[in-house]
């Protein structure tokens, strides 16, 4: 019996494929299903097609973004519908991730910061934007994807990448960034206003999502000294809370505790010795893959 080269393409590209579906999604769970309804649609198409496809790497890549495509263009209104502030999917680790396939480069690219601009983008912009920007796929190949001429998907690309460049500080090093969060770390658990207001740009918000399955701000907080206030009521609150400082999606970050069960996974943007923006996740659906035992 002749081998499946499609097998050998889902083992090999797997992984890939996450990283794509992750960055077009920012969500780890949608990523991971729509990596899985590829392989299905794969598996669907009578064995004789399957075997002319000189290249099943490159038409798992090509579903995939295209599955992506149609759930960008549908999460929008989806996302009308959310209640509160909707926030990425935050990435632990990328060994916490049991499955080696399952774990996703940790680069600028999956910053909760990136990722958030990348919501200011169309569908088709971001579909052009990451693949061809940060995956290099050629324009041709994009263009098979999003359904227009390569011509245009330059333009997309263009488009976005506009955006990203907006005028923005040099990203603070990863030392630096970590000094600070635990400097917020420190402050938080003490209850220490003043210190949470030096650690905090003046102009800073914060943005919670607990999804309306749990509690959590909902409208983002602006301004430092607010968000100050806004933290030390809600430690007044949960005394037994349990913080440690952790990576999330590929920067320093905190992680919160109760009883083992992780309740909130909180993304920082720090330029200088400042924080600029928070967001704190505590929606459980979004926190699956930080539970002990997540697979």
């Amino acid at each position: 019996m002749s081998t499946d080269p499609g097998l050998h393409a889902i083992v090999r590209e797997r992984r890939q494929l996450i990283n794509i579906a992750y960055r077009l999604l920012g969500s780890l769970t949608d990523a991971e299903d729509v990596v899985q309804e590829a392989c299905a649609r794969w598996y669907a198409l009578p064995r004789q097609q399957r075997e002319t496809i000189e290249s099943p790497g490159a038409w798992l890549t090509t579903v995939t973004g295209r599955i992506c495509l149609d759930l960008l263009g549908s999460a929008r209104a989806r996302r009308e519908r959310y209640v509160g502030e909707w926030v990425p999917e935050p990435l632990p680790d990328r060994s916490e991730l049991d499955d080696p396939a399952d774990r996703i480069t940790l680069d600028e690219s999956v910053s909760m910061a990136f990722l958030i601009v990348l919501e200011s983008m169309t569908p088709a912009e971001r579909v052009a934007f990451v693949l061809h920007d940060v995956f290099g796929y050629r324009f041709p190949e994009v263009a098979e994807i999003v359904g227009r001429t390569p011509a245009a998907c330059r333009q997309l690309a263009a488009s976005a990448r506009r955006r990203i460049r907006a005028p923005r500080a040099p990203t603070t090093p990863t030392t630096q960034h970590a000094d600070v969060v635990s400097s917020f770390k420190r402050a938080w658990r003490s209850n220490d206003i003043s210190a949470l207001i030096g650690l905090l740009d003046p102009a800073a918000t914060m943005v919670g999502d607990g999804g309306g399955v749990v509690p959590a701000a909902p409208h983002p907080i602006e301004g430092g000294e607010q968000i100050a206030r806004y933290l030390v009521e809600l430690a007044s609150r949960a005394t037994a809370l349990n913080l440690a400082e952790t990576t999330v999606n590929g920067r320093p970050g905190l992680v919160s505790r109760y009883d083992g069960v992780t309740v909130m996974v909180a993304a920082f943007d720090v330029e200088g010795d400042l924080i600029k923006h928070i967001w704190a996740v505590r929606n459980p659906e979004k926190l699956r893959h930080w539970q002990d035992g997540a697979s």
